[in-house]
């Protein structure tokens, strides 16, 4: 059956200025090269509302550039309840927002709709290790932790990705790297 409308994925953090418009960026790209920007659209949000207007922090915005991304035009907003209705996925960047998201969810196909980043990462290991599956919040640390939480990033994105090609009914989508 077609997808009514665009399919919509919103990635979760803190205080959306580092993973998750980090993840939104990289997503984007992704879904550009395969082909999918008018069926599928990203964006990004965060669990709590101490950032709301700000920009991305300046330390994900160079990591990106550095990895060949665009700069970001991004401010900062609160994920709402009411977005459980118009977004088909939303995907937590750690498993207290993964908590924090399936709490707030209204009904259990909404808290359905609520995964973890990295669960899409073949390389992140067996369920058992959850821990594994957090992308680390980047914000008190350097550079350094930037680019491997961008490494994080990328390297699940391609899953994710695949995922939502399913969910649409399309075939694999082959040939899309983060870079």
């Amino acid at each position: 059956m077609a997808h009514p409308g665009p399919y919509r994925v919103c990635f979760v953090c803190s205080g959306n200025i580092c993973r998750s418009p980090m993840a939104e960026a990289v997503l984007c790209r992704m879904v550009d090269q395969a082909g999918l920007a008018d069926r599928v659209t990203v964006d990004s949000a965060g669990t709590g509302d101490w950032h709301i207007g700000e920009r991305a922090d300046r330390r994900a915005v160079q990591a990106l550039v550095a990895a060949d991304y665009p700069d970001l035009a991004h401010r900062a907003r609160q994920f709402e309840v009411a977005w459980f209705a118009e977004r088909d996925l939303v995907i937590a960047l750690d498993r207290g927002h993964l908590r924090t998201l399936r709490a707030w969810a209204p009904s259990e196909s909404a808290r359905a709709k609520v995964h973890l980043l990295r669960s899409f990462d073949p390389q992140a290991g067996p369920e058992a290790a959850r821990s594994r599956l957090d992308v680390p919040d980047p914000y008190y640390d350097g550079p350094a932790m930037f680019a491997e939480v961008l490494r994080l990033i990328e390297a699940a994105a391609a899953g994710l990705l695949a995922r939502v090609a399913e969910d649409l009914d399309l075939p694999p989508v082959q040939g899309v790297a983060a870079h």
